[in-house]
Order: structure tokens, then C-alpha cells, then sequence
């Protein structure tokens, strides 16, 4: 444990340089709960990226891949370009269900990640109540999955990681995959639960069904044209949004295809997507950037 605090604090608060990228250090010193054996597939990290000139707030970003692969432009670039703005990423490596995991591992590792830069910056630089997680395609329907399954912590573990709440302060679906109902990525929903997964589970997973008012505040985006995850499974969650006054921004572009990420490389960026300066613009007004 004492391993893990010296490395937390290295990781989220060590001088950085422009762009600096931290090694990835193990969300569990001892092992994840439920891993599989040691190997780099079972051991969930978190890489930090941290900028020149932190403003205090901190995203969690949940790269895509269908919960069979990590797509690294959906984190590596991310977080680069927010970094430019002066937030603090964590691009989070979690289990997949291309080497035998299942839910729930996804999502522990998810809460796992957003309680440890909680607690990293309750002695710190970062503001504890400025962290947001980012998610695309499958890595949105995980990020979407803890928009709605989070908890306050346990007061009572042993581990001080553990007494941290996993809820984001605000979230940012990019073509997320939302439901797991027949507008679902059949793909996805395979390698989160498996071929014969029971209604029980379909339900509990599709987000947009478990929407509450104390959702956090949510951007999405998509395109009409993504021939692999339907533009419905946004437009159904900030439906459940408003329905529940929760705080949102939606954008649908006509073209554009699935995976688009910000259409544009580090470290020019130059020809961003259009939703890139919407998503600047939504943290502006919530106070993730100044």
C-alpha cells in the first residue's frame, strides 16, 4: 500500500514537462479483483499525461475497441489535446473481455481509476471535485456504465482508495455504445457478457435505462452516418437525461464514420473535428477550464 501511495504521487504530481507521459502504474498493488493470472491483460493500469500548465481538473479516459482491444488514438491523442488546455489524463488500460473478462471487471477497474485520482488529488495539485471520465464506442459504454453505477465508497475499507467515490463529476460519451438492447454493437455486448448474457444483465447494462437524477452532467457526440454503433444509443441517453434535469450537451453530425476520434493527429492537431471546440467550449461553462 505504502508502494502504491509513493507511486500515485509521482504519477499525479511530480514536476512535468510539456506532453510528459508517466509510466503506467497498477490501479492494485496486490492484484486486481478477480484477475486471471499476472500478465499485462490482467493487470489494469493507469498512464498519466500530465500538462505544462494545470488548471486543477483531471479526466479518466476509456479508450474503445469493442471490450476487445484498446484503440490508442481514442487515448493517447485525447489526452494530448486536452492537455494543450491544461487537464490532467489518465488514460485508463482495463480489463477486456478478449482475454476471459467479464463484467463486472470492467467496471471496477473504471471506479477503481476514478477513485485513485481522487485520492492522489486530495493532497495535491488537482481538485477532488473536477474529475471527469472520458469514453468512446465500447470505452463509452464504459464510462456510461459508471455515469450510472458509481458509489460513495466504503468508509470502513482498509484500503484508503477504496473510501473514495468512483462518480465522475461529468462525463464525455464520444459514439458511445449506450444500450445493449437491439440498438446495441452486437460485438460489444458479446465480450462484456458473454454469448448468452440473461435479460437481468441486458437491463442492468443498458445505461440509458439507469439514468438518475444524480447522473452527472454529460457531453456526447456522434455521427448519423456510423454504420457501427447507431446514433440512437446517444440520442436515448440524453433523453434520459433531460427527462431526469440533468445537465447535458448533445451534438449529431451528419458525416462521419465510427472511430472518427478527433480526425486529426498529435502534435499539430491541425483539422480537429468541429466537436473538439464544442467539448472546449461545454468545459468552459463547466468549469474545467478556466
Amino acid at each position: 500500500m505504502r508502494w502504491l501511495i509513493r507511486s500515485l504521487g509521482f504519477l499525479l504530481f511530480g514536476a512535468a514537462n510539456a506532453g510528459e507521459v508517466r509510466d503506467p502504474v497498477p490501479l492494485w498493488p496486490g492484484g486486481a479483483p478477480g484477475a486471471r493470472g499476472t500478465a499485462p491483460q490482467d493487470v489494469p493500469t493507469l498512464t498519466a499525461y500530465l500538462p505544462e500548465r494545470p488548471n486543477g481538473s483531471a479526466m479518466v479516459i476509456c479508450p474503445g475497441g469493442a471490450y476487445a482491444g484498446l484503440a490508442g488514438h481514442e487515448g493517447n491523442d485525447y489526452a494530448l489535446f486536452l492537455n494543450r488546455y491544461g487537464i490532467a489524463c489518465f488514460v485508463l488500460k482495463y480489463r477486456l473481455g478478449s482475454h476471459g473478462y467479464r463484467h463486472p471487471a470492467m467496471l471496477q477497474d473504471a471506479a477503481r481509476a476514478v477513485r485513485t485520482v481522487r485520492h492522489g488529488a486530495a493532497g495535491g495539485s488537482l481538485d477532488p471535485h473536477r474529475i471527469g471520465i472520458m469514453g468512446s464506442s465500447a470505452g463509452g459504454h464504459l464510462a456510461s456504465t459508471l455515469l450510472t453505477h458509481f458509489d460513495e465508497g466504503d468508509p470502513r475499507a482498509a484500503d484508503p482508495v477504496d473510501r473514495e467515490s468512483s462518480r465522475p463529476d461529468l462525463g464525455i460519451l464520444c459514439y458511445p455504445v449506450v444500450t445493449l438492447g437491439p440498438l446495441s454493437h452486437a460485438g460489444s455486448r458479446m465480450n462484456l457478457l458473454g454469448p448468452d448474457p440473461s435479460p437481468e444483465w441486458i437491463e442492468a447494462l443498458s445505461n440509458e435505462r439507469q439514468v438518475t437524477p444524480r447522473t452527472p452532467p454529460t457531453f456526447l457526440w456522434h455521427t448519423v452516418e456510423d454504420a457501427a454503433v447507431p446514433v440512437e444509443n446517444s440520442m436515448e441517453f440524453a433523453g434520459a437525461l433531460r427527462r431526469n434535469r440533468v445537465p447535458f450537451e448533445l451534438h449529431i453530425y451528419e458525416a462521419g464514420r465510427h472511430g472518427l476520434g478527433l480526425a486529426a493527429k498529435p502534435p499539430e492537431f491541425a483539422g480537429v473535428h468541429p466537436w473538439s471546440q464544442d467539448l472546449i467550449h461545454w468545459l468552459q461553462v463547466r468549469k474545467f477550464i478556466p
